[in-house]
């Protein structure tokens, strides 16, 4: 297998035909696992205009929650080599379910997130960031610097060193990304005109059943979700 990607990721994705999963890749107008452009939903208030215009870099991204974030694969390693050792450790490991998603300001972001229970979620997460990382080349100097820039408590310097992201383990905080960053008076409007779209996507408990490798074909091109790999059970 020839090694088409600058880096690697492991998320979780829904499954397309699922509820979350049509709403998800539609309101960011692409299929990351078949690469098809799709349809902007139509929302009372806001115009597909706006919805692109706010949905530029969680569209790179494809729908998804981080699990293990971006990694390059070290000299010697390739795809295969990755695909097989996930595929080894999700068969160890069973299927998480959390309370129902809702919708939260994260900064200046819009997301979904589960509710408690999410400790099971969180150690899913450090299982693979810790159990895979040597599938990981570590960062360089320039790309930490460009992660310190925003400004890292004492652990998350800690843990940007030790596993090249300073968001994982304890500071780890599953979410799914529906927007860049917004202005002032984009927030209000566009939780409103969201609310009722995503409504009955937070009644069901949230359940993780399958982890999915992304990769990063780099030049700011679009994410492509490569495989699924489903947890034991």
């Amino acid at each position: 297998m020839t090694d088409q990607y600058q880096r690697y990721a492991l998320y979780y994705a829904p499954e397309p035909q699922s509820a979350l999963g049509q709403f998800g890749n539609a309101w960011l107008g692409r299929d990351p696992e078949t690469g098809d452009v799709l349809s902007r939903p139509a929302i009372s208030g806001l115009t597909v205009a706006e919805i692109m215009a706010v949905t530029t870099s969680p569209s790179r991204y494809g729908f998804h929650g981080t699990l293990k974030p971006p990694f390059a694969l070290p000299s010697g390693m390739n795809r295969s080599d990755l695909e097989a050792a996930v595929s080894r450790l999700c068969a160890t490991i069973t299927p998480v379910t959390c309370g129902p998603l809702f919708l939260k300001t994260i900064g200046r972001f819009l997301a979904l997130v589960p509710t408690d229970p999410v400790v099971e979620l969180t150690d899913l997460a450090a299982t693979l960031v810790r159990e895979l990382d040597d599938f990981r080349q570590p960062e360089d100097e320039v790309a930490m610097n460009k992660r310190r820039a925003v400004g890292l408590s004492d652990r998350q310097e800690a843990y940007l060193v030790r596993w090249g992201y300073p968001y994982v383990m304890d500071e780890f905080r599953f979410h799914l990304t529906l927007t860049n960053k917004l202005s002032d008076d984009q927030i209000d409007p566009f939780k409103v005109a969201l609310s009722g779209l995503i409504a009955p996507l937070c009644q069901e408990p949230f359940t993780v059943r399958e982890v999915c490798l992304f990769g990063d074909p780099g030049d700011q091109k679009p994410f492509r979700l490569l495989k699924r790999f489903p947890l034991a059970g």
